[in-house]
């Protein structure tokens, strides 16, 4: 036999008042009296009655969804920074009791906000219109992983220029003046600030830009593969090479291994994203970490309190990165005469 859910009309009834008084005591309305207040919560208690969070949420005028929209570059759901973007906000939303509604967008279709009380932006890549749309309408909105400075959005990012000048300024005390860098998707504001932070780097310690050395790749495997074939048939190679993700670093690696190149002896190599894969490949990667899941989480948090109006200010929030040391680099191999 099933058991009887118990219904605010069976609180209001054990309570000795209306529905409404219930619902205002839920939804904690100041002007409830403190009788009433014991009372409804007395029988809350007694009946273990779980009041329904999404209709707490509307009866405050709040809509209890959140939109994620992310763009659909290939391999979104392979990649470490789309997954633990994804797993931020779906941690943060089952926390705050929200809905998800999960949107992969190509940057060009308009896109429908009003069943959505915020929407989070993963990055903006070719979709600012939909970003500045949904400002538009009024809709509060968060962009993840990108620092607007043209828009009056609110925003959680990371300190890309930092990290990469942590990864390679590292390379350049170990002793390396020869150091090369794979690129991300410069179309990205993280890959352009990654590459921006190398050469800043480079010319703080009065090294010289080679051109050679700077190879544009796409954050993806197949891009570091044909980069790390092509510094292979550099007349002067680098000592060390700064790839802009740890998929491409892991790639790279892998070429070097099977060219008989020893890591580090032979080339250094480092990373940026803190993937697990980094911790367990042949030679363990040193990498610049990103804190993907805390930047996700904090924006669901943020979104969340702007929705409630409970923050009014423009959240602009900069995370910063952290080196993390491992077995893929060395000082340079000395050069014989």
């Amino acid at each position: 036999m099933n058991k009887k859910r118990i219904s605010i009309e069976d609180v209001a009834k054990r309570a000795g008042v209306s529905i409404s008084t219930v619902s205002r005591v839920l939804n904690k309305v100041p002007t409830v009296n403190k009788r009433s207040i014991v009372k409804v919560e007395e029988a809350v208690a007694h009946l273990k009655f779980r009041p329904n969070v999404s209709a707490q949420r509307l009866a405050r005028g709040l809509n209890n969804a959140v939109g994620l929209v992310m763009p659909g570059y290939p391999g979104i759901f392979h990649s470490f920074y789309g997954i633990e973007l994804i797993r931020g906000v779906g941690h943060a939303c089952e926390t705050l009791r929200l809905d998800l509604i999960f949107h992969i967008t190509n940057g060009y279709n308009a896109l429908n906000a009003t069943n959505v009380g915020g929407s989070i932006f993963a990055d903006i890549i070719e979709n600012r219109k939909q970003v500045e749309s949904v400002l538009e309408e009024g809709i509060p909105c968060m962009v993840i992983n990108n620092i607007v400075e043209d828009l009056e959005v609110n925003y959680v990012a990371i300190d890309n220029r930092s990290g990469a000048h942590m990864a390679t300024d590292y390379l350049v005390s170990l002793g390396h003046k020869k150091i090369a860098t794979v690129t991300g998707n410069l179309h990205t504001q993280a890959a352009a600030h990654r590459l921006e932070g190398y050469k800043k780097t480079l010319e703080d310690n009065r090294l010289p830009l080679v051109e050679g050395y700077i190879l544009k790749g796409d954050y993806s495997r197949q891009s570091a593969r044909e980069a790390a074939l092509k510094i292979l048939q550099l007349k002067d190679p680098p000592t060390a090479i700064f790839a802009a993700s740890d998929d491409m670093a892991l790639e790279i690696m892998a070429v070097m291994l099977e060219k008989d190149f020893k890591i580090p002896n032979d080339i250094s190599i480092i990373g940026f994203d803190d993937n697990p894969a980094a911790s367990y490949g042949p030679v363990g990667l040193t990498t610049i970490r990103q804190p993907l899941f805390q930047m996700a989480e904090s924006a669901v948090k943020s979104l969340n309190a702007i929705v409630a109006g409970k923050r009014h200010p423009l959240v602009k929030e900069i995370l910063p990165p952290k080196l993390v040391i491992r077995e893929s680099c060395s000082g340079p191999r000395l050069q014989k005469a």
